[in-house]
């Protein structure tokens, strides 16, 4: 049995990466000289222009990656992913991954690092958990110059008559703190401008992440940059981004970052990182335009989608699939034995211990995601990322559960050995991708349903809900939506990831519940309307004790602690 304190930790065996050169990676990939440009020696951004000279090229298949509900015992969702892609190209598949980009609020506060981990990791580590290409604080001064000119629109006499009280564009910042979730600006006196309650979002919240993720171009990033929403006039007309002429400067800040990322893995396997919306209050998927490349680039093309099926998966496939007319071949749902037997009410300090009634109690979790994944017609194959302390006992148990239930299965250990820890799980993928059942992919509502409609449809379907309980406060929105023209857009439910209900301390898989929808966000530019349950931070705080604190710099430059 493996002993993972002998292993190095992820930042020295990342540390330990011989990597590529950019252009002999680019070069693989078959991309030419004039579609790239280099950052430093082991990145590059991707110019849009290379999905231009490679439109008659047909798509490759696209792998989803999923997972159960996230817990504290972890389930190594992206691990899986940069071990799935490993793994393919083991097997003679020419393979790319697609991931979104890691925020440092959670690099520096409960996570840590993120991306991947053991011997399937995307390198170089520490530039893509640390600043990157600069696509997050290219976000951010975008979002915070719409910001500027909001107040200063007033400040300047208030043509648009906009109504400082209606205002929902706060501002943005990548790092965890919860002191700025609520402010009042413009104190001071009146050359400080009009004072008014105001807040922050992580940059991650914003929506100008989730549009650069959705969009194909610059001409649809700045269109769907001035669709944004502002506010509301004092006679309570929607004010937009386009009414302050500003989607031309918020466009001129992120036209280096719409272009993809392009990086690599331990071995050397091309891995295209590009975005990282929320996947509470958005999508949580890496850029479409990223996938979309992948596509084109490789046969095989991995991708993840944040938190579990019932967040992650469900908006991959609600939003940006429907958006960017894509199919997944196959989905990967991973778990853990040690996840599950959490979701099964084993106490944390005994998740080492083997547990066979958690174990078995837990497996409902799992069973939840594979018939949400089954309810869009899609194949699926259950990856079980193991770890040492996963008994014998424990293995057959979740093996049987899994037959008896009719689930394709792997055993992984791609933290451990990389690819090769990877092949059997690449192998299944292979068979079902090239080799596909009957079943037609399709969603489980249409746009043209109403917005009650779309969410009783993800509620029960999805979730598992019985009912669906909305406030007056949204009922009214609802009225207001659909009077507006806005109702034939797709949901995007902001929820717990710890649960399948709207309450994190309904773990495994709860029944007889009601999913309550407080209020609805606006996200026209995104285009999406968001429906918030339960209570759902987007500024989140630091914990008591953040991994920030374990975290230096040596004299040589050497990083310690980022995992």
């Amino acid at each position: 049995m493996l002993n993972r304190s002998l292993v190095p930790s992820d930042i020295e065996i990342a540390s330990n990466a011989k990597m590529k050169p950019i252009s002999e990676l680019v070069q693989d990939l078959g991309v030419e000289d004039h579609h790239w440009e280099p950052y430093g020696k082991y990145k590059a951004k991707l110019s849009l222009s290379v999905l231009d000279k490679l439109e008659q090229k047909p798509e490759g298949h696209l792998i989803l990656v999923t997972a159960i509900n996230p817990t504290a015992a972890g389930e190594g969702k992206t691990t899986v992913t940069v071990g799935l892609g490993q793994a393919l190209a083991k097997i003679g598949k020419k393979s790319v991954i697609a991931l979104r980009e890691p925020s440092l609020g959670p690099v520096f506060g409960m996570k840590g690092g993120a991306a991947g981990g053991g011997y399937s990791q995307v390198v170089p580590m520490e530039d893509i958990n640390l600043h990157f290409t600069g696509d997050f604080h290219a976000i951010t001064s975008a979002h915070n110059l719409l910001a500027a000119l909001i107040d200063n629109h007033i400040h300047q006499g208030n043509a648009l008559n906009l109504d400082p009280r209606s205002i929902i564009w706060k501002r943005v910042l990548d790092m965890n703190d919860r002191s700025l979730r609520d402010i009042v600006i413009g104190l001071g006196g009146k050359p400080n401008g009009i004072p008014r309650e105001d807040g922050f979002d992580i940059t991650v919240a914003s929506e100008i992440m989730a549009i650069l993720c959705l969009v194909e171009s610059i001409t649809d990033l700045k269109e769907a940059l001035s669709r944004m929403l502002v506010g509301f006039t004092y006679d309570k007309q929607p004010i937009y981004v386009r009414d302050l002429d500003a989607a031309g400067a918020l466009t001129v800040l992120l036209k280096e970052a719409i272009k993809p990322n392009l990086v690599q893995t331990l071995e050397n396997t091309p891995a295209i990182l590009h975005g990282g919306p929320f996947a509470n209050i958005a999508h949580g998927c890496n850029s479409l335009l990223a996938t979309k490349m992948a596509m084109k680039l490789g046969e095989y093309t991995v991708t993840e989608a944040g938190f579990g099926a019932d967040l992650g998966a469900e908006k991959f496939l609600h939003i940006k699939a429907r958006k960017g007319k894509l199919r997944p071949s196959v989905v990967v749902i991973v778990a853990t034995i040690r996840a599950l037997k959490w979701h099964g009410r084993a106490a944390k300090d005994q998740l080492n211990e083997e547990n066979l009634e958690a174990l078995r109690e837990g497996f409902q979790n799992l069973t939840k995601h594979a018939e949400t994944i089954r309810g869009f017609g899609l194949p699926f194959v259950v990856a079980i990322n193991e770890f040492p302390q996963d008994t014998k006992g424990e293995v057959e148990l979740l093996l049987e559960l899994c037959k008896e239930a009719g689930f394709p299965v792997s055993l992984t250990k791609v933290w451990e050995k990389g690819g090769d820890g990877g092949i059997d799980l690449a192998s299944k993928i292979v068979d079902l991708a090239e080799n596909p059942p009957s079943k037609e992919f399709h969603y489980l509502y249409e746009l043209n349903d109403s917005i009650e409609g779309k969410i009783t449809a993800i509620a029960k379907q999805v979730y598992g809900a019985s009912n669906i309980v909305f406030t007056d406060k949204a009922l009214n929105q609802i009225k207001e939506f659909t009077k507006q023209g806005w109702s034939g857009l797709p949901i995007c439910m902001a929820k717990t990831q710890y649960s399948l209900s709207d309450d994190p301390k309904q773990i495994g898989s709860p029944s007889g519940f009601d999913i309550t929808i407080r209020e609805f966000k606006l996200s026209l530019g995104a285009g999406f309307i968001v429906a918030l349950t339960g209570s759902i931070l987007t500024m989140p705080g630091l914990p008591k004790q953040p991994a920030a604190l374990s975290m230096d710099v040596d004299s040589k430059g050497f990083i310690k602690g980022l995992f």
